[in-house]
């Protein structure tokens, strides 16, 4: 996958409307936020003003949308917006919300993602981290419920519906880029069904619901009596009578447009990540308690991937950034010292590279020729060239310099390293360079294994 880097939005964005259960006038303003800040809600109407991070960690409440809530600190259908977010590609952002619930709007994701378009997106100046998904993960509950994640190199999500209804009978929706949540998923609002109506209402389950924002359903035929009750709950002067199929003939605005909601929540309850995830979602008859349990397997997968040191990634089939011949340009070292072949990659502060170990290597003939290892110091030696060309990168004439060891720091050696092993090495500046010393992180990898790593201080001498 290309590295992207991180996004926020370019000015703020004001959103006002009712809470779907409390019925409170919300005013929800979206903030730029900083690199690395992630999505955060802030009750403004609260004492200290607290906030809270949009992570499975705190969901709370699954019941008709998804709650989250710290230290006293409560937020809740905030699904809507968070998948408007994520749809958006947008990593950073400061929720500031006058109430505990998020405006309900049209029941969809449309008007945010609307908004949030008319303010822009601004690129940052940091990378975004993909959780990959590497393994399949499965969660099943009693209800017949099943997500599955299998491992994808892009993000896409099927999801099947089943309500055991004649008029919405069995649904089926898929998206195969995130690129089109904005058009095919945003769009989609949430549904009820009609005999549902009257028990949410005498519950204060809804208070801020209207037949406005929501695809009523009506499995059969409805009596006048029942209808002039639904109207005066919902203060509407009259209600169309329909015999079965969608309250006030109202129009979809896709044939499973149903599905596609669904798909929404499941969006925005994955959100809850608290990363992009890259990986195929095949999701049965999904919910928000489905959906946030499976979150919080993936979030818990993800900070365990975040810790554990990564590879670079290397594909033998594509072209080097420099090869062999390159090399010996920028490095004095020659065979059998020189101990690079490849550089795969560069940055201002980072560096990766490989050697192909072989049976051919000098030093197998005396170092445990029974059993040929790697001896580690030349391990940490082919580091430190990598790490050579890092700095004399940044140099326009690298031939006429050389790097010199100063001190080598917290050398840990975790795996052997054999005839037919890929070393593939990782070098990243810890600090700026200054008067010429430089101070790297170094790591080494066979496949996802790291086998050696270190602190290494050099400094940079112009040739004699």
């Amino acid at each position: 996958m290309t590295q992207q880097r991180q996004q926020t939005i370019s000015k703020e964005v004001l959103l006002k409307g009712k809470g779907l259960h409390t019925g409170l006038d919300v005013e929800m303003t979206i903030c730029p936020a900083e690199p690395n800040h992630g999505i955060k809600f802030q009750r403004t109407d609260l004492e200290g003003q607290p906030v809270i991070d949009a992570i499975a960690d705190y969901v709370t409440d699954t019941a008709r949308g998804t709650t989250i809530e710290n230290k006293n600190t409560r937020v809740s259908t905030i699904e809507h917006i968070m998948a408007a977010l994520f749809g958006l590609g947008i990593d950073n952002a400061l929720i500031k919300l006058n109430a505990p619930e998020v405006p309900v709007l049209d029941g969809s994701a449309k008007i945010h993602v609307e908004e949030l378009l008319k303010a822009g997106l601004t690129e940052q100046d940091a990378d975004r981290w993909y959780f990959e998904i590497k393994e399949k993960f499965v969660y099943k509950n009693d209800d017949g419920t099943e997500i599955t994640v299998l491992p994808d190199s892009k993000f896409s999500i099927d999801v099947t519906v089943d309500f055991k209804s004649k008029v919405l009978g069995n649904q089926y929706a898929r998206l195969t880029s995130i690129d089109e949540f904005a058009t095919e998923i945003a769009p989609c609002r949430t549904f009820v069904f009609f005999h549902e109506l009257e028990y949410l209402v005498n519950r204060n389950l809804i208070k801020g619901g209207d037949i406005e924002n929501a695809i009523v359903i009506v499995e059969n035929d409805v009596s006048q009596e029942d209808l002039d009750r639904v109207s005066g709950l919902f203060n509407k002067k009259s209600i169309e009578r329909v015999k079965e199929g969608y309250l006030n003939n109202l129009k979809l605005r896709f044939l499973n447009e149903p599905a596609r909601h669904k798909m929404l929540d499941l969006i925005g309850d994955l959100s809850l990540v608290g990363f992009p995830v890259t990986g195929k979602i095949y999701a049965d008859k999904p919910g928000h308690s489905s959906n946030t349990e499976m979150a919080k397997i993936l979030r818990k997968a993800a900070k365990k991937a975040l810790t554990k040191p990564s590879a670079p990634k290397y594909d033998p089939r594509e072209e080097p950034l420099f090869d062999i011949k390159a090399i010996l340009k920028m490095l004095p070292h020659r065979p059998p010292f020189l101990l690079v072949d490849k550089i795969l990659s560069r940055s201002e502060t980072t560096i990766a590279g490989i050697k192909n170990v072989t049976m051919n290597e000098p030093f197998f003939v005396g170092h445990f020729p029974d059993e040929p290892v790697m001896p580690g110091v030349l391990i940490i030696e082919a580091m430190a060239q990598c790490g050579g060309i890092l700095v004399l990168g940044n140099v326009p004439d690298p031939e006429h310099y050389s790097t010199y060891f100063l001190k080598i720091d917290k050398v840990k050696f975790r795996g052997k390293v054999v005839p037919g092993d890929t070393l593939i090495f990782k070098l990243t500046l810890t600090e700026p360079i200054r008067r010429g010393i430089v101070i790297m992180s170094a790591q080494a990898f066979v496949s996802e294994n790291l086998v050696a790593e270190g602190e290494m201080t050099a400094q940079v001498i112009k040739n004699k």
